[in-house]
């Protein structure tokens, strides 16, 4: 239900995609869902400030959310949902290879093979040199799970030392003040149903939030983590009835290329009893903004405690 939610999410995005600029989109649907977030968060019991402990990975981290957050809305709107989703698909794959310099972890050779094999889905679903020429919306995309990912490790490198606060509140008010700066270049006034859509976009992304915190608290993270493939198929459905899209044999191959390697990553951490201490097993594939905070955070936020999985 939650990545049923999430896809849905994304839709309306790609709707109000293709009326208004990206950044007006994720503005208006960063200031709907502000109140939202902000009753949660009065939830919290611990005391302190949004000062962070950390600052320099924080800042780091901040930047990087809000580069996913911006170049996924991007790559929605421009893109087929299918293929965005394939390439948002590689989001573990990368986690894996920055947990090598961020948290100093080894790579052993069974996750290497399962990258490589996961990147050369990246590559047939961007298929360069083919017919179809790469776009900014395929680069977006690519930069929004490199974000995405980067956000996974130095959350996971942060531990318990920042409170869940500190870590959803500056990604917020950065989006907030970026988007409103992107405003001045370009705006289109909005009619009141399409502002009743971004109010959907940050309802649904808070609602799979919790829907995933669910899921984590009644099931194993190796069994839950899979499910989120599943959205390729709520993309190939929506996709097919709302835009009229079809899917291609090289974005097939390519997404069961990386749904493959994801699989194996996460069956390999379960196998290692690992899935406690590394960031990818319960790492929700896809762009990282305050309309989807990431459900462990929320977890922590609405639960008054430390939670030591990320």
């Amino acid at each position: 239900m939650a990545m049923g939610v999430f896809a849905t999410h994304d839709v309306f995005i790609k709707v109000l995609g293709g009326h208004y600029p990206s950044l007006q989109v994720l503005f208006f649907s960063s200031l709907l869902s502000f109140p939202l977030v902000s009753l949660i968060l009065l939830q919290e019991r611990r005391p302190g400030t949004l000062q962070p402990v950390r600052p320099g990975w924080v800042a780091v981290r901040t930047i990087c959310a809000m580069t996913s957050g911006v170049c996924g809305f991007y790559a929605f709107s421009q893109l087929p949902l299918a293929q965005v989703y394939a390439i948002l698909f590689s989001t573990p794959l990368l986690i894996t290879l920055l947990s090598i310099p961020i948290l100093g972890e080894r790579v052993g050779i069974h996750r290497w093979l399962a990258v490589a094999l996961g990147l050369c889905g990246v590559m047939v679903v961007l298929r360069p040199g083919g017919g179809d020429s790469l776009t900014l919306g395929h680069l977006a995309a690519l930069l929004a799970a490199f974000a995405s990912a980067t956000v996974a490790v130095i959350t996971r490198k942060l531990g318990g030392t920042e409170r869940p606060l500190v870590l959803l509140m500056w990604p917020m008010l950065g989006n907030l003040l970026l988007t409103g700066a992107g405003l001045t270049l370009a705006y289109t006034p909005m009619t009141l149903p399409h502002l009743g859509l971004a109010a959907l976009i940050a309802t649904f992304g808070l609602a799979g939030g919790f829907l995933s915190i669910q899921a984590y608290r009644t099931g194993e993270a190796a069994i839950v983590a899979p499910m989120q493939y599943s959205q390729i198929i709520w993309a190939t459905i929506y996709g097919w009835f709302i835009f009229g899209e079809a899917l291609d044999t090289p974005t097939v191959l390519g997404a069961g290329l990386i749904i493959l390697s994801g699989l194996y990553i996460v069956w390999r951490e379960r196998a290692r009893g690992a899935g406690s201490q590394r960031p990818v097993i319960a790492a929700r594939l896809g762009s990282e903004t305050v309309t989807t905070p990431k459900s462990t955070l929320l977890q922590r936020a609405t639960s008054g405690h430390r939670e030591t999985r990320d």
